[in-house]
């Protein structure tokens, strides 16, 4: 469920939204359409790619952080709030955008 809370006459209500959210890396303005190449810009901003045991999760870390980024194996699951997560964490590098 996704949208803007509005508050109106003492009546708070959700309205939806219809638009969907992209990941943007700002260097280059592309949109994120797979994990190939959000890979592709993690590394190259120091970020590895963890292995772990879950086989339902992508993870990466950085070796100068705590930071860990989970994401769900399957693309069709990325959602804005794996895309904030990442934005988050590479505030210079990444947006979240509407498509």
């Amino acid at each position: 469920m996704a949208g803007v809370w509005v508050f109106k006459n003492g009546v708070v209500r959700l309205v939806e939204s219809s638009r969907r959210k992209g990941l943007l890396y700002t260097p280059t303005n592309e949109v994120i359409n797979s994990y190939s190449s959000l890979e592709h810009k993690l590394l190259r901003l120091g970020w590895e790619r963890y292995n772990c045991d879950d086989s339902g999760l992508l993870q990466f870390h950085k070796s100068t952080s705590v930071d860990l980024i989970s994401l769900p194996r399957d693309f069709n699951h990325f959602r804005s709030v794996h895309m904030y997560d990442i934005v988050v964490k590479n505030r210079d590098s990444f947006r979240v955008i509407d498509i």
